[in-house]
């Protein structure tokens, strides 16, 4: 062990992350969500492994010293900000990079499901009925896709190559990104439309019976984003009133989504369990990024994936 190794605090999930290239380099200290508050003070660097926990949302304000960089093991980061963090000297990173190219194939999968009418082929077959019907072309269709960092681009990227015309919508305006004013004429006009943002203050919600409302009745959405970016109850009308198509949600208001939950049933809404992102070696993909981020910052050099902690995302896009 280095004299004087900072001490790295790792907040736990199962499986615990790969971090044997620190070893003798770095003192890690484990902890649960129970006894994170108490060992936050001796951290140099904390790293979110339980990406879905909000303890740190509860253990940060506090008494004593804190670290000096957070690194979540997840492309967002509404599960840990509180003021008190964001007012903070504290760099946080983000896990940005690892899930943009799965995260688009998952919500081509959808399309060209959705599209060919695979689950109801599916259906059928356990039936053992033989029942024909037209499908629909992808090619010559549009995409709405809100959000323009780099799962958005890669979402659209991919639907592109499907032959699908995409419009990106992201907070400011530029070259290629539509802002949010043109946000309603776009989905009013787009056969799928694909939720891809940071839950801020200001997308919480933007999903709402209004913007339902505004898209064709044979739309289809998908959500891939942060689950209190869409109004549910608002969406479940939307449904129930074949307002728009269908709709997929991979992520929910509350995860795991309650065995009670009328999503479960509502008619034309396919329901995943925050699967999207998650390829076979992902977990080892984020263990080797976030060591490769600690070699830099333990040589002093800046790192990459700084969430703006006022905005609650990596700016640049």
């Amino acid at each position: 062990m280095t004299p004087n190794a900072p001490i790295l605090l790792v907040l736990d999930a199962d499986p615990p992350p790969r971090l044997g290239r620190l070893t003798g380099r770095a003192r890690i200290v484990h902890t649960d969500a129970a006894h994170l508050a108490e060992r936050l003070p001796g951290a140099d660097v904390l790293l979110v492994w339980d990406f879905t926990s909000r303890a740190v949302r509860e253990a940060w304000p506090g008494d004593g010293p804190r670290p000096r960089w957070v690194h979540t093991a997840s492309a967002g980061v509404d599960h840990l900000m509180c003021p008190e963090l964001a007012a903070s000297d504290t760099v946080v990173t983000n896990a940005r990079g690892i899930f943009d190219q799965p995260v688009a194939e998952y919500v081509a999968a959808l399309v060209l499901a959705v599209a060919k009418d695979l689950p109801r082929t599916l259906d059928l077959q356990r039936e053992r009925a033989w029942r024909h019907r037209e499908t629909r072309r992808v090619a010559g269709t549009r995409a709405c896709v809100v959000g323009s960092g780099p799962i958005g681009r890669a979402i659209a990227r991919t639907l592109k190559a499907l032959g699908v015309t995409p419009a990106l919508v992201g907070r400011v305006p530029r070259t290629g990104v539509h802002g949010p004013d043109d946000l309603d004429r776009l989905i009013s006009r787009a056969d799928w439309v694909i939720a891809a943002a940071p839950l801020t203050e200001r997308t919480h919600h933007m999903f709402d019976t209004r913007r339902f409302g505004v898209m064709q009745p044979s739309a289809f959405f998908v959500n891939v984003g942060r689950g209190q970016l869409v109004d549910e109850e608002a969406l479940a009308r939307a449904l129930s009133r074949r307002w728009i198509a269908g709709a997929a949600l991979d992520v929910f208001a509350a995860e795991p989504l309650p065995a009670d939950s009328p999503l479960w049933e509502l008619p034309g809404l396919i329901v995943s369990p925050h699967m999207s992102g998650d390829t076979v070696g992902w977990r080892d993909e984020l263990g080797r990024q976030f060591v490769e981020l600690y070699e830099r910052w333990e040589a002093g050099r800046p790192l990459p994936n700084v969430v703006d902690k006022a905005r609650g995302y990596v700016p640049g896009h």
